[in-house]
């Protein structure tokens, strides 16, 4: 929202195009210089930091709304993008809280009264989108005033219940690593096999054997060795690899099991 007319409009009105108690929080994950990161946004007048999300559209679908939230605010379509979790059992879900950010918000434009239809209970689906960390250009506007890149393992203390969405959400990754062939969201088109082994213990904070790992891979056919190599020094020229987007695809469709 790029004007105080708009965001006016959301404000007292909003309600009328959206589902008034249900919202999306998108955990958005990239990997650089072998650190797993997530993307963090910082509403207008506010001190705190929290996950990008929004509203769901009354004739839209859900993964829709997640697709078009993140396209809205990093520029990317066609994300790697899953539903995590629902989390708002409290009725009165950080409501004050809420009340309290909202009119730092608007300032002196309107006063938000105890009805305004962002105060009700507040339900949030969570999906997780894995993203190449150089394509991502946040779009900042009057609601969200800033945006950064934080290691995953050093958080600051997230607005609302975001951190544990954050953790779910790695939860959840780490779970489906060993079903789906998620992580070539996080590499480049071509990568060696350090560099693939290095990501999956990222992603799951643990050590795999350097050459069982790589077998396991290829026995599931979801790599082809290039006749290409990587120079990185004297005597050093590792052979480069890319997934194989046919058998990936039928492996995020019909899933996989991933002994490590």
């Amino acid at each position: 929202m790029k004007t105080t007319d708009e965001v006016i409009d959301f404000v007292l009105y909003g309600g009328q195009r959206h589902l008034p108690h249900l919202t999306i929080d998108c955990a958005i994950l990239g990997y650089h210089d072998q650190q797993l990161k997530i993307l963090l946004v910082k509403l207008h007048g506010s001190d705190g930091w929290g996950l990008p999300g929004g509203f769901i559209r009354k004739d839209e679908r859900f993964g829709d709304a997640a697709n078009r939230i993140l396209a809205e605010r990093t520029g990317i379509t066609d994300l790697f993008l899953q539903q995590f979790y629902t989390f708002g059992d409290s009725p009165y879900r950080h409501r004050e809280q809420r009340a309290e950010d909202l009119q730092q918000l608007v300032g002196d434009w309107i006063t938000i009264r105890e009805d305004n239809w962002l105060l009700g209970r507040q339900i949030s689906i969570g999906y997780y989108a894995l993203v190449d960390y150089e394509r991502v250009i946040v779009q900042t506007d009057l609601i969200v005033e800033d945006y950064g890149w934080w290691d995953i393992a050093a958080l600051p203390e997230l607005l609302y219940d975001h951190n544990d969405m954050v953790d779910k959400a790695l939860e959840t990754i780490r779970l489906q690593l060993y079903h789906q062939p998620i992580g070539a969201s996080l590499l480049p088109d071509q990568f060696t096999l350090p560099e693939i082994h290095v990501l999956y213990e990222t992603l799951l904070g643990k050590t795999l054997d350097r050459r069982n790992f790589p077998r396991k891979l290829f026995a599931l056919g979801l790599l082809n060795k290039l006749d290409e190599q990587r120079s990185i020094g004297p005597h050093r020229s590792p052979n480069l690899y890319e997934f194989n987007r046919t058998n990936y695809q039928k492996a995020l469709e019909e899933g996989i099991v991933l002994v490590m």
